[in-house]
């Protein structure tokens, strides 16, 4: 954590790049024209973006910006030198020379920060503009004051003077999250690299994934046209298949999420081979891997080119670190809850192999589609709590057809404060299904300080009336099991679906 200080004066740069304050009628010579940007004797606000030095002049590159909103870049050349990121007020003398004036307040940087402008958890990007070391004994550690230059945010252009341990290079581009009026956490590159390739993994397998349901109408479709091996395989992903009175126990349920698929990758990093026949994900591999040899030449997998794409990608990626992360319509589509049905075609009579070989690789991103959700939700939030997500998919047999249950779970570790009380954990469960003859149905359930607190929507207004008529042999039950149960709704509908962010705000206000 940095603390924002404003106790010492930044020290003086070099000689070369020195800035001193221009009197108020000093005049630069542009080195092109305004070509009608400004007509003589009209005024804007400009800011220096660069300084260098040449024979006995300086030379400037300052971005203009008009009353009407546009900006533009000029190169002039100065008598005296300017600091990089003044800012200033230009007159137009004639169609190549300027008077400027540094504007009141425009080399102040602020000391403290505004959370009603800024809130705590806003992202905050800068660029290094000057740093002084502070501490200079050995027996301390280093402290440096730094002049960030801001580039976001509606404080953008402004400075900000901060205090660090971390010995931040003049020119670097930084991260940091708001954590009150005076702290700030900064954000590795190597973390927002991270948060990058997430984001695009994320937003790549939501675009290819396809629903369960679609996979398993055409693997009963396809009858027994199909070689021996592949039916042997598709047998055992059926068999795998929970049903509603396996997950109506405690065990049933729990052994449904560990071969969900979820957790495939812990499973062979963990040598639990013998649990592999189990697991969704395995056998949905195993299925492809079947399919693949009894296509004329195979069919590649747009699974198989992600890694290579993202290499090729990430340069790109990496040139854009400030910027890429507010282009977020698809990560935030990837993470909604729950994802819809998609089928990538309407299939009409029996499906083909090439066919059976895209359902399966859509099945597979559906699921890393969950897995990756449960990645970009799983993180720090800005009050210091660790937010853990698992999101998945059950399908569950009924009788001949296959009801998709999605199912997401986040539990909310608060921060250890020494000297303080300690608040307990908030567990919060989603569930979503369609099963006939209710319809789709969303569940909501939170447990905090002991109390369990639950809301439901269903979508057809039959549902909705006898659910809201079972509510109380509902509450009974639950509490014949030794549960505190608080409030229990049911609405017709679906659940809002605002704006959200990935990180989502605390479920129960604790001071209500």
């Amino acid at each position: 954590m940095s603390e924002i200080s404003s106790s010492r004066p930044i020290a003086p740069t070099p000689p070369s790049s020195r800035a001193s304050a221009p009197p108020s009628d000093m005049a630069l010579k542009l080195l092109q024209p305004l070509q009608g940007l400004l007509a003589s004797g009209e005024t804007a606000k400009a800011e220096v973006l660069a300084l260098k030095e040449v024979a006995q002049n300086f030379q400037l590159l300052l971005k203009l910006t008009l009353d009407n909103g546009r900006q533009a870049t000029l190169q002039a050349s100065s008598p005296r030198p300017l600091a990089q990121g003044s800012s200033l007020l230009v007159t137009a003398l004639s169609e190549s020379r300027l008077s400027v004036a540094l504007l009141a307040g425009g080399e102040k940087a602020l000391t403290s920060l505004n959370l009603k402008q800024l809130p705590v958890g806003t992202l905050l990007q800068g660029k290094v503009v000057a740093r002084e070391q502070l501490t200079q004994s050995n027996a301390q550690q280093a402290l440096y004051k730094v002049i960030v230059n801001l580039l976001n945010t509606p404080l953008a252009g402004s400075k900000l003077s901060l205090e660090t341990p971390l010995a931040l290079p003049v020119g670097s581009l930084l991260s940091a999250q708001v954590q009150g009026s005076q702290a700030l956490n900064f954000l590795p590159l190597s973390g927002r690299l991270d948060q990058l390739e997430l984001s695009q993994q994320l937003a790549s397998q939501h675009n290819r994934q396809g629903s369960l349901e679609g996979l398993f109408k055409a693997l009963q479709g396809a009858g027994g046209k199909l070689p021996e091996g592949l039916r042997s395989s598709i047998d055992k992903l059926f068999n795998a298949l929970p049903d509603a009175a396996q997950l109506s126990t405690g065990k049933g349920l729990s052994q449904a999420m560990a071969n969900s698929g979820l957790f495939l990758e812990s499973k062979l990093l963990g040598g639990q081979g013998h649990a592999l026949p189990a697991d969704m994900k395995a056998n949905l591999l195993r299925l492809i891997s079947q399919l693949l040899p009894t296509l004329a030449g195979g069919a590649p997998l747009a699974t198989a080119n992600a890694s290579a794409a993202m290499a090729q990608a990430m340069p790109a990626f990496a040139r854009d670190i400030l910027g890429s992360l507010a282009q977020s319509g698809a990560r935030q589509q990837a993470l909604r809850f729950p994802l819809p049905s998609r089928l990538l075609q309407s299939m009409e009579g029996e499906a083909d192999l090439q066919t059976l070989l895209k359902l399966a690789a859509a099945a597979v991103s559906r699921l890393q589609t969950h897995q990756l959700s449960s990645l970009a939700q799983s993180q720090v939030g800005p009050d210091g709590n660790l937010l853990t997500t698992w999101q998945l998919e059950l399908p569950m047999r009924d009788q001949r057809e296959l009801v998709p249950l999605q199912v997401k779970i986040q539990h909310e570790e608060p921060q250890k404060s020494p000297g303080k009380d300690a608040k307990e954990a908030l567990w919060k469960v989603e569930l979503a299904f369609d099963l006939e003859p209710l319809g789709p149905l969303q569940v909501q359930a939170k447990l905090a300080r002991g109390t369990l607190s639950s809301q439901l929507w269903a979508e057809r207004p039959r549902t909705a009336s006898l659910i809201d008529a079972e509510l109380n042999t509902l509450r009974e039950r639950m509490t014949a099991a030794g549960l505190n149960v608080g409030e229990l709704v049911c609405s017709q509908g679906t659940p809002p679906q605002g704006p959200k962010t990935s990180l989502e705000q605390r479920w129960v206000d604790e001071t209500a």
